[in-house]
């Protein structure tokens, strides 16, 4: 069994919701009109019906709940996506054996409010977050109960890059130019979310919390050397006294808590950096996940290169059934006929 844990949709009610309130200049009906996947379940079976033993745990496609939407507004964008997400999974058991749920995030009680409903009420697998809120960082105090009651709940969080062409890469600019906020900043943005998260010391206090990151960790399998020997230098290289007390706040090295995270394989077919992540985080930290259908063929390409990613990797059979199906099985409140 292949269980796809991050494949992207956008339930057809929130959707039209969406798109009456999002602010002007976001492009949403150009770009996601174009993949009508998105939106359509009868395509997205007959995409899925090519692949063997294929299964998917459904996730809200960007742009975040929080940029569409003001705080008296998100609240109930969450509910319809999540709503949606659970009829899904309702008429199609056997084919999406779970889904994640979405939170109004620039409004952290009504969050928490959404969570509960949506385990206790539409059997939600997790939860999804961003890598910031709206620009605000994931550390700051008014987020942290979303983080303590996922981890009372015994859940993951998915956790997906956010950055808009509107953050320019050089001073002086007005937009990042030729998609490097997406090629290059989402990437950064995950890594640097995961940074600022272990180094608030939300590991040490809450060690059971489960995040999953997209894209298998971002930078940081590959830039292992300087999580590791460079941030235990952390302090010498600048006089700010935040940045010489963090390490005295932490329990273990840092290089340490950055290996509690998870990733998905959704590296759109590069199995060489599958091996990296595989390297870092351990078989049983990666699952098999695609970002479906966000492909130039709007549906199949990303599955199919995954899955021959997954093949031509290095990898014990073992593992490789750990990362298609038993890490989720493990991790997941699935609902299996």
């Amino acid at each position: 069994m292949k269980i796809d844990i991050f494949p992207h949709i956008m339930p057809r009610r929130y959707f039209d919701r969406m798109l009456q309130v999002a602010p002007p200049g976001m492009a949403l009906q150009k770009r996601m009109s174009g993949i009508p996947v998105l939106v359509d379940v009868e395509q997205r079976l007959r995409i899925m019906d090519r692949y063997e033993g294929y299964m998917q745990v459904l996730t809200l496609a960007n742009p975040p709940i929080e940029v569409v939407g003001s705080p008296d507004v998100s609240p109930e964008l969450a509910r319809l996506a999540n709503d949606g997400m659970a009829e899904v999974v309702a008429k199609h058991p056997d084919r999406f054996p779970g889904f994640v749920a979405s939170l109004p995030m620039n409004n952290p009680e009504a969050a928490v409010r959404e969570i509960d409903r949506a385990i206790d009420d539409l059997h939600a697998t997790g939860v999804q977050i961003y890598t910031n809120v709206a620009g605000r960082p994931l550390d700051l105090p008014e987020y942290q109960p979303v983080f303590d009651r996922m981890a009372q709940r015994d859940l993951p969080i998915w956790m997906h890059p956010a950055r808009p062409a509107a953050f320019a890469d050089y001073p002086g600019e007005t937009r990042s130019k030729y998609d490097m906020w997406w090629a290059f900043g989402w990437p950064y943005e995950t890594s640097v979310a995961m940074g600022r998260l272990v180094f608030s010391g939300i590991f040490d206090r809450l060690p059971g919390l489960r995040i999953i990151t997209h894209h298998l960790g971002a930078m940081i399998p590959f830039c292992a050397g300087r999580v590791g020997g460079g941030l235990e230098q952390l302090g010498s290289r600048s006089d700010d006294p935040e940045d010489m007390g963090a390490l005295k706040r932490l329990r273990k090295r840092p290089i340490d808590y950055f290996r509690m995270f998870y990733g998905d394989t959704a590296l759109f077919g590069a199995w060489h950096a599958m091996e990296s992540g595989l390297a870092f985080f351990g078989a049983d930290h990666v699952l098999f996940g695609t970002d479906m259908p966000f492909d130039p063929e709007k549906g199949p390409g990303f599955i199919r290169d995954t899955i021959e990613a997954m093949t031509r990797m290095r990898a014990t059979d073992e593992d490789k059934a750990k990362i298609y199906e038993g890490n989720a099985r493990r991790m997941l409140r699935l609902r299996f006929r």
